[in-house]
């Protein structure tokens, strides 16, 4: 498959019933249809209500970024916003393919998502740790 930012080919990686398609070149990170939900489930972060359907019910997000194609179908995705202060600008399949991320969003995302911010910290640990975990070489 390749990059939907910078064309190149991506591997796939798989931890916990996660596969994860990933960019080497610009660190980005495509989720099928359903794995945002399997991430978050292993984060302890489900029921956020973040999902590739609510995104494409979402509000088209304005940006100067120009429109990337989905890895899968080819069609231009939609811009998104997800998260809060500051929301994070991901890219939706109009299909339903999918969310594309660009480098460090899915951190930024799950960091948002904690309820309280006692659990932030260990949140941020069981990101670091899962992310660690399916990048290791």
């Amino acid at each position: 498959m390749r990059c939907p930012a910078c064309k190149n080919l991506m591997i796939v990686v798989e931890h916990e019933q996660i596969e994860l398609d990933y960019c080497v070149n610009c660190s980005g990170v495509w989720f099928d249809a359903g794995e945002l939900a399997l991430l978050l489930e292993t984060m302890q972060l489900e029921g956020t209500g973040i999902s590739v359907d609510s995104v494409l019910t979402s509000p088209e997000a304005k940006s100067s970024e120009k429109k990337r194609r989905c890895p899968i179908c080819g069609h231009k995705m939609k811009k998104a916003t997800v998260g809060h202060e500051p929301e994070v600008l991901i890219d939706a399949c109009p299909r339903g393919d999918g969310l594309w991320f660009d480098s460090g969003e899915v951190g930024q995302l799950i960091t948002q998502l904690s309820d309280k911010p006692s659990e932030e910290s260990d949140s941020q640990g069981r990101v670091i740790t899962f992310l660690g975990e399916v990048f290791r070489v």
